[in-house]
This record gives structure tokens, C-alpha cells and sequence, in this order.
């Protein structure tokens, strides 16, 4: 049989960073999601300090794609090797590397090789997509990576946390059922949920005045906020991202997670933000800062976790209350 014929592309960028810094950024990918805007969820399912396989989310196109990716880090090299698949199409693979040069000591060139057998077009390493997905993903790279010396400033990472005495499965049934959150939930007034594969959800929440900014009027609308949400049950974990989060911030993910231990468990709502400088006088009035941004961004998550929290509780508490309150009456 002939070999398959081979489609390959190099595309390379300069970029206003360091290059110890953007190969920091394409080796931590775990804090991809909140960096780079396509990606959902990154899992490190191994890592032997050179070698690793990672999964990955990402949301293009109206849809969630899964792959799988193994990488070896170079870091003398500024070099990342890579091979990712993606498992709804097997033999859908893209071979190739990123590597990073100095250009000075404030600025890089940063080059990405990709190469595949001729997939399906359509699919994400066919023909028609693979040159366009080389300079989109290099695009993203140096938008973030050109933040590099405000990002103190800029990311912000919180969590909110409730204790509960309640089954584990009812507190995980009341995240996972957002379409109910509009009569439970003082801050959500309207949702609709898309799940095209079990524990894949796309969702779109209207909240109203909640989610509006401080600079709002009583006639303005807030647009609905569309939400990727990955959900694991049998790890007690919900993965979720905003796609196109409101002003000032940028970027926004975060994880519902589910942490037993001997006598109930902690139900934690984490969050990753990143804010955008471009839009907080927009959003927050003339001369506003990053830091009036941190905090009106962490009240308003806080506020609307809190919320959820103390609702997911009550829903799971509510029922051993009652059995209890059952079982004292019988003995009387």
C-alpha cells in the first residue's frame, strides 16, 4: 500500500517577551485555560519530569474537542515536543514542536512545526484547518505571553468553600442540574443547557442585574453568559470556563470540587481570572486600576459562589434533617 502523503506547516512569530518566559508559558499547560482563550481544561495524567501526557479541552466552533497530547520538555532548548490525537477520529494526529530563540533580551521568536497525514477535511488536523490552527494558536501565544511583566497584577486566583453534613451524590446533583438554577438561585434568572455528549454541557445563564457592572443603569440588559462546563462524577468535579466573559475580565475559569473526608465533606468553588487592561475604564469608570478590578471581579464571584454554596448545602442537609427529625419522632 502507498504511505500516506504528509501535510506539514512551520509558522513562526516575534513576540515582546523574554524567551524563558514564553517557553514558561507553553510548559505550564495546566494554567492554559486561563491564558489561552480556545482551552477549557488541561489534565496531567503523568509527567516524568521530561516526559508527559496530557488531556485537553478546548471549545472551537461550537464545540468541545478532547485530545490527548504527549510532550517532551526541553527546557535547555526552549523546545516542546508534541504528538496530540484526538479520539473521536482515530488517525486524526498532528506531530510537531514549539521552539523559542532569543531575539535579544526582551523579545523572541517563537516558531510552531506541525505536520500530519492527510485527515478528513473538516477535522481538526485536516488539510483546510491545519495552517489556519498553526497561526491562530501562535496569535494567542503572543497575546498572553506579551502581558508577561503585569501578570501579577492582572491574574487573580480565589476560592470559596462551605462545610456540609449531606450525601456527596445530592450536593453533586445540584451543580450538575443548572437548568434548575433559575427558581433556586437569586442571582440566575434564566438558562438553557446544551450537553451533546453525557458530561459535556454547554451552558448560557442570564444574570440579570448580578451580572452587570457597577457603571450599569436600571435599563440596561445583561447578555447572557455562555459557559463550558466539564463534569466528572465519580471525582466529584466539575470543570468550567466562561467564553466570553464580561468586562474588565479577560479570561475565567475555575472548578466545583467535592472533598470527603471522615464525617461529611467540603464542597470548594476555585476560580482563575484573568483581567484585561483595555477595557477597565470601560467597564469601571475613568481611572480605574487593576487592583479596583481584583476587587470588584473577586465580590461579584464571591458573592454568586456563596450563593450557590449555601443553596447546594441546604439541598443536601434538607433530606438527613428530615430523616432524622423521622427517626426521633418514631422513638417517641
Amino acid at each position: 500500500m502507498p504511505s500516506q502523503p504528509v501535510r506539514s506547516v512551520r509558522r513562526t512569530v516575534c513576540v515582546a517577551a523574554p524567551a524563558h518566559v514564553v517557553y514558561g508559558m507553553l510548559a505550564d499547560a495546566p494554567r492554559w485555560p486561563v491564558l489561552l482563550p480556545s482551552y477549557v481544561h488541561v489534565e496531567r495524567m503523568d509527567f516524568d519530569g521530561a516526559g508527559e501526557t496530557l488531556l485537553a479541552w478546548e471549545f472551537q466552533d461550537g464545540r468541545v474537542r478532547s485530545s490527548r497530547l504527549r510532550r517532551t520538555l526541553r527546557p535547555q532548548a526552549h523546545r516542546v515536543d508534541f504528538e496530540q490525537d484526538d479520539p473521536a477520529w482515530p488517525g486524526d494526529t498532528v506531530a510537531g514542536s514549539w521552539s523559542v530563540e532569543p531575539d535579544g533580551a526582551e523579545r523572541s521568536l517563537v516558531t510552531l512545526r506541525q505536520q500530519t497525514p492527510h485527515a478528513p477535511a473538516g477535522t481538526f488536523a485536516g488539510p483546510d484547518r491545519l495552517g489556519a490552527d498553526a497561526a491562530e494558536r501562535l496569535a494567542r501565544l503572543r497575546e498572553a505571553a506579551e502581558r508577561w511583566d503585569r501578570l501579577d497584577e492582572l491574574l487573580l486566583a480565589f476560592e470559596e468553600r462551605v462545610r456540609v453534613e449531606g450525601p456527596a451524590e445530592l450536593v453533586y446533583d445540584f451543580l450538575y442540574r443548572v437548568e434548575d438554577w433559575p427558581e433556586l438561585l437569586p442571582h440566575v434568572d434564566d438558562s438553557s443547557v446544551r450537553e451533546d455528549r453525557p458530561g459535556t454541557q454547554v451552558v448560557v445563564l442570564d444574570t440579570g442585574a448580578a451580572g452587570a457592572g457597577p457603571t450599569a443603569g436600571p435599563d440596561d440588559e445583561a447578555a447572557g453568559s455562555e459557559t463550558v462546563r466539564l463534569c466528572f462524577p465519580h471525582a466529584g468535579r466539575i470543570v468550567f470556563k466562561e467564553t466570553a466573559p464580561p468586562a474588565p475580565v479577560t479570561a475565567h475559569s475555575g472548578e466545583w470540587s467535592l472533598v470527603p473526608d471522615e464525617s461529611g465533606l467540603t464542597v470548594v468553588c476555585a476560580h482563575r481570572v484573568l483581567l484585561g487592561e483595555e477595557s477597565l475604564e470601560a467597564a469601571l469608570g475613568a481611572g480605574a486600576l487593576p487592583v479596583d478590578a481584583r476587587r470588584q471581579v473577586r465580590e461579584r464571584l464571591g458573592r454568586e459562589s456563596r450563593q450557590t454554596l449555601r443553596l447546594a448545602k441546604w439541598h443536601a442537609e434538607s433530606p438527613v434533617r428530615r430523616l432524622r427529625q423521622g427517626r426521633g419522632g418514631s422513638r417517641r
